[in-house]
């Protein structure tokens, strides 16, 4: 499976590797391993892992995660660096940047669709924002205001709770 494939199947399933909305910071240990950095406030836990971050809040002595982003741009830097072991093993080499046109493509391949997002704030000038309706994942693009040469390449995916539950 190529990184493509990847980034299609978490928008059209909201999960990494089966993990999502829900799931204990241990149970991504287990998937992803124990090269990632945390940051903790208060009630609120960061874990990056580079290309994909999460977040957990304590809820009673768990931690259950409340959003999971793939973080596509931080690819532009370094995409060894970047991208977990077990996912480079899985899906190969990840490309420093995924056009949206391509992840639009795949996305449909597997039966889904994706939806503009109005900005209703006026706040996206740099980024357009389009929805799967089908799973509630969010894919952030670049917009040729924030930088001509890197128009349309996508920036990020997000699922958060409110979408999960929505589409789930």
């Amino acid at each position: 499976m190529s990184d493509l494939a990847f980034y299609a199947r978490v928008a059209t399933r909201g999960d990494v590797l089966g993990l999502g909305i829900g799931t204990q910071p241990a149970d991504w240990e287990t998937r992803l391993g124990t090269d990632f950095l945390d940051d903790e406030d208060g009630s609120l836990l960061r874990r990056d892992y580079g290309l994909v971050e999460l977040s957990f809040q304590e809820e009673d002595g768990a931690w259950p995660c409340f959003g999971v982003s793939v973080r596509l741009h931080r690819l532009r830097r370094d995409t060894e660096a970047s991208v977990p072991a077990v996912l480079r093993g899985a899906h190969g080499e990840f490309a420093p940047s995924t056009r949206f046109e391509d992840l639009a493509a795949a996305i449909a391949g597997l039966g889904c669709s994706l939806e503009p997002e109005p900005d209703e704030h006026g706040t996206s000038g740099d980024m357009h924002r389009y929805r799967v309706p089908e799973s509630g994942v969010r894919v952030f693009v670049r917009a040729e205001e924030h930088s001509p040469r890197q128009a349309g390449e996508v920036w990020s995916l997000s699922v958060s709770p409110a979408w999960w539950r929505a589409a789930g």
